[in-house]
């Protein structure tokens, strides 16, 4: 049985009491440390982590930092598997396109996220604000939290910065990130983040948050900031060229080791190892098919 997210995870002293599945617990990063709960579900939410490795027979991490945490913490080596960016494409400009988004006629910055605390969006704002000669473009959730309400109406009136609503049309994000001439990726809290080894396999330079787990998904090769003013330094002073090498690079990465094939096999990997666990004839069986 394979569980996604620790939420859940009280209920596997039960589950355990019932049945005699192998059970696979993906943490999905450190949900407890986001900014957005109150203190009461921070503690709930660190319970149910403590259930989730105690009772899980196999726990998978999608982040180095967060294996190591996983160890440190509770004593247990865990699985790492990551995700897959390769559903995601480069998608040419068009004259309709450039007519709905006058900013895609020039060089821009680009970030896609959930507007909560923790992807330090107010950063990365306050850097753009002193740099008016770059447009930068957010697309979120920007009515669906105070933080999110109040940053717009402080920053939605300034010429360079454009925050639109979320956009769900696959092909139309990639348009916006896939055209951009720099990707921001604000996230501190969670493990490897979906949004940024997206970002990583379409080639783009990234500016990331100065956050272990950021670190290393780029394996410490991309370019970092912790404040407002370290990113506006490094805006200011990249040249078109580094950015050029910086995206390569993180294209190599991510060819090498986000691609959904990948992720795959190691998914298959360790059902196949927990099979061997629970049933070793079962197992045989199935190898020999899967030969």
């Amino acid at each position: 049985m394979l569980v996604l997210g620790v939420s859940g995870c009280i209920f596997l002293p039960v589950v355990k009491l019932f049945s005699n599945k192998r059970i696979i617990v993906n943490l999905d990063g450190l949900e407890w440390r986001r900014a957005k709960w109150s203190g009461w579900i921070k503690k709930f939410l660190i319970f149910s982590e403590r259930m989730a490795v105690r009772y899980a027979d196999e726990t998978i991490t999608d982040n180095a930092a967060l294996q190591t945490y996983v160890l440190e913490h509770y004593g247990t080596e865990s699985t790492l598997i990551e995700y897959g960016a390769d559903h995601v494409s480069p998608v040419s400009l068009s004259l309709p396109a450039v007519e709905q988004y006058s900013f895609l006629k020039n060089t821009y910055a680009f970030k896609v996220c959930r507007i909560e605390p923790e992807n330090n969006i107010h950063i990365v704002l306050d850097a753009f604000k002193k740099l008016n000669r770059l447009p930068l473009v957010i697309v979120g959730n920007w009515s669906h939290s105070t933080y999110g309400r109040e940053l717009r109406a402080e920053y939605e009136h300034i010429p360079n910065i454009y925050l639109l609503d979320p956009i769900y049309e696959p092909s139309k994000l990639n348009l916006l990130r896939s055209n951009c001439g720099v990707y921001i990726h604000g996230h501190s809290a969670g493990g490897t983040n979906p949004s940024l080894v997206e970002a990583m396999y379409l080639g783009l330079p990234i500016l990331a948050y100065d956050a272990i787990y950021n670190k290393v998904t780029t394996e410490y090769k991309g370019a970092y900031f912790h404040t407002a003013e370290d990113l506006h330094i490094s805006l200011l002073t990249y040249t078109d060229q580094q950015l050029h090498q910086l995206g390569k690079t993180m294209k190599t990465i991510a060819d090498r080791r986000y691609t959904w094939s990948t992720i795959a096999d190691k998914y298959v990997a360790t059902f196949l190892e927990e099979t061997l666990q629970e049933t070793p004839t079962i197992y045989a069986e199935t190898s020999s098919i899967v030969a």
